[in-house]
């Protein structure tokens, strides 16, 4: 293993442990198998990570199941939600010869990290994380209490991160803290036991989708909610899709008009329509004379953008042995990029055989 170099902002550089990345910078990404996928995951994320990512990067998408167990969960469900997201990226587009799709436990090295992450951030930065309190907040109003794993789980998602070298990971709204919290960490370890880990930066892609719920257009469409009735999944049958979106909310208020603040309703339509039509929101609406037209051509626009990845999800389904070879492959060459970085962070902590 060729000797680390320290950076500026004291990282080290990642092909100096884990070379042949052709001066590619390298991108990780996660999705929580929590709930079934939906059409804000697509449109917000995946389809950026098959149109660009995997073609400019060296990248790594992680179905991040392990980060499930932080919550009430049926095991059963968890293994079946984690095939179903595993086979959806592929189905949307990720191609197993330019990038690495992998299940997190499968890769025990995500584990041995997250443990010397642990040992290295402090109490106070974790119930400083926004989620735990909201979530911690929430189960003290209702008498219960959290699980340790939701306190502890950002450290998880650092090693997640740090394990493969990972120059860039794409953030949406909400995710910035962590990212945070995964460059402190990773300054702090290079500081205190010598330059291992490249120092990460969010990214924000220069055109995100932002996908709202159809029934609350001023929250985001989560695939983990209660209520579905105005969430799109990327499996849902068409005229499911046409029923949702026909039913969404819409506002007070004359004409077809894109205004995101006043009118949050119909602007999360043409933003819906734009980004499935790559269109601008603005002008679409200039088109409409009425509510009932604009929800027909969103649900037309939704049900063929979905189309293809229902197609080709139910040809995967039909393949288990495939997609099994696929992650099997991908957990192999994950293991093969993060074991280096973990090892030597085992001997820069003192514990390394």
């Amino acid at each position: 293993m060729s000797e680390l170099v320290r950076e500026r902002d004291g990282g080290a550089r990642g092909s100096d442990l884990v070379p042949g990345r052709g001066g590619r910078v390298r991108v990780f990404s996660g999705v929580q198998p929590t709930g079934h996928l939906t059409l804000g995951n697509y449109l917000g994320a995946v389809r950026r990570w098959v149109t660009e990512e995997q073609h400019r990067a060296d990248a790594l998408f992680c179905v991040v199941n392990l980060h499930a167990l932080t919550v009430e969960h049926d095991p059963a469900r968890v293994q079946r939600l984690s095939r179903q997201a595993a086979s959806l990226l592929l189905a949307a587009g990720l191609d197993p010869e330019q990038c690495t799709v992998f299940v997190q436990s499968q890769v025990d090295e995500h584990l041995r990290l997250a443990y010397l992450m642990e040992c290295t951030a402090t109490d106070g930065e974790m119930r400083r994380m926004i989620q735990y309190k909201e979530k911690a907040a929430r189960e003290q109003a209702r008498g219960g209490s959290v699980r340790l794993s939701l306190l502890t789980y950002p450290t998880l998602m650092a090693a997640d991160i740090l394990a493969y070298g990972t120059d860039e990971v794409p953030v949406g709204d909400g995710q910035t803290q962590h990212v945070q919290l995964t460059r402190d960490l990773a300054v702090r370890f290079n500081q205190r036991y010598g330059a291992t880990f490249v120092v990460p930066k969010a990214t924000r892609p220069r055109v995100a989708a932002r996908v709202m719920d159809l029934q609350d257009p001023t929250s985001k469409m989560g695939k983990s909610h209660a209520r579905t009735a105005g969430t799109v999944f990327l499996l849902d049958e068409p005229e499911a899709v046409r029923k949702k979106v026909m039913r969404a909310v819409t506002d007070d208020g004359e004409g077809v008009v894109y205004e995101r603040e006043a009118r949050p309703g119909i602007a999360n339509l043409l933003d819906v329509l734009a980004a499935c039509t790559d269109g601008d929101p603005e002008r679409l609406a200039e088109g409409y004379a009425s509510y009932g037209a604009l929800k027909k051509d969103v649900a037309d626009a939704v049900i063929e953008t979905l189309r293809p990845v229902r197609e080709r999800h139910a040809e995967l389904a039909a393949d288990p042995a495939y997609v099994d070879e696929i992650l099997r492959t991908g957990a192999d060459r994950a293991r093969d990029l993060a074991k280096p970085r973990v090892d030597a962070a085992y001997r820069a902590m003192g514990v390394g055989v």
